[in-house]
């Protein structure tokens, strides 16, 4: 049953597609009553290749639908310190879209952490035998060497070769129907994100032999907790290139010639971002009124920059807390529950708080 997704944003915003079907949505269920045709055929926002995809493999949406869940959370983390906190709604107000209708440096790691997110999905129901098409990587078997002498292939190494084959394959077939700059840059990160997964591939071995000795080892190869993709793709962020299109509009390169080229790993961008202190339909943006801010912080979650210099207001709270722990032997932690009292900061809205939009 595909239900649970009816509370997951279909945002993949590499595709566009902002639809919250209802629970009652017929087309969620394939079973006797529908089919995959039906299905993907009511999926809003879809290009064509992406619907053949949706036929041929039914049972990966349920999977991608899963992908958006991981990387919208990994998104709102990075992003919890900032005034753009990848919030996508608020009030009805499908505002991820509008930013990814930008090319800023926010709507760069957006297309990365989404393009990512769904070669982790795709991958992990490989190796789960949830997927008709795929299952664990065919190439990993019989024996191979590495630094510490010989192993067996064994176990199920992750299939991440399918998983970026089928996430280039969905995620990038709306990009390829435009050729325009924006189209270019969405390419490039959403590449940048696949190549993030990869880059955490980690071999793990099983020791056989007598008392645990390693004169027989089986390996695999296994994906990373996606926070290692996150906090990668994070830094990428924070050195993202702005670039500019290049004479014959095949590419890009550099708007300043101080900076490096960008390689295939970095995130690029073309216009600044906005500041996000007001709420903006056209950008996005929710403001950062009522957002609360860290008085004693000097980083982008101090009171002085959430708060954009509009001040902020203090407000004293009660809350429960783990205290006086104490380790017993062996092996627990017993806490108590102590009440404490702090002071929160929320900053201040603007005089006029209402909605700006240019249109």
């Amino acid at each position: 049953n595909m239900n649970f997704l009816s509370g997951i944003w279909w945002s993949l915003p590499l595709v566009l597609v902002w639809a919250t079907p209802p629970v009652t949505s017929s087309w969620w269920y394939m079973g006797a009553v529908g089919s995959s045709r039906v299905m993907c055929d009511n999926v809003p926002g879809l290009v064509s290749r992406q619907r053949q995809l949706c036929r041929r493999h039914p049972e990966a949406m349920l999977s991608i639908g899963r992908g958006v869940a991981a990387w919208t959370a990994e998104c709102q983390h990075q992003f919890r310190r900032h005034r753009w906190d990848c919030n996508a709604l608020e009030r009805g107000q499908r505002l991820l879209g509008r930013v990814l209708l930008r090319s800023s440096r926010e709507s760069a790691f957006v297309h990365a952490i989404s393009s990512a997110g769904v070669v982790f999905a795709i991958t992990r129901a490989c190796s789960q035998g949830e997927l008709k098409s795929c299952s664990c990587d065919p190439k990993k078997k019989g024996s191979a060497k590495d630094s510490k002498g010989l192993f067996d292939w064994g176990g199920c190494s992750d299939n991440i070769d399918y998983g970026i084959k089928f996430a280039r394959a969905f995620v990038d077939a709306k990009e390829r129907k435009g050729k325009d700059a924006r189209a270019l840059m969405n390419l490039h990160n959403n590449r940048a994100g696949r190549k993030a997964v990869k880059r955490f591939l980690k071999q793990e071995c099983k020791c056989h032999g007598v008392s645990g000795s390693c004169t027989l080892r089986t390996c695999w190869l296994a994906m990373a907790d996606f926070r290692k993709t996150g906090d990668y793709l994070w830094k990428k962020y924070n050195g993202a290139i702005q670039v500019v299109m290049n004479q014959d509009g095949t590419g890009f390169t550099v708007a300043n010639k101080r900076f490096k080229k960008p390689t295939k790993n970095d995130l690029v961008y073309f216009e600044s971002s906005p500041d996000y202190c007001i709420r903006d339909r056209d950008v996005g943006s929710l403001g950062t009124a009522g957002r609360v801010c860290n008085q004693t912080s000097r980083g982008m979650d101090s009171c002085e920059v959430m708060c954009c210099g509009r001040g902020y207001d203090t407000s004293r709270v009660s809350r429960m807390t783990k205290c006086e722990c104490k380790f017993h032997w062996c092996c627990a932690v017993r806490c108590q529950d102590c009440l404490e009292v702090v002071d929160v900061h929320t900053c201040k809205a603007p005089k006029s708080a209402g909605w700006i939009s240019r249109t």
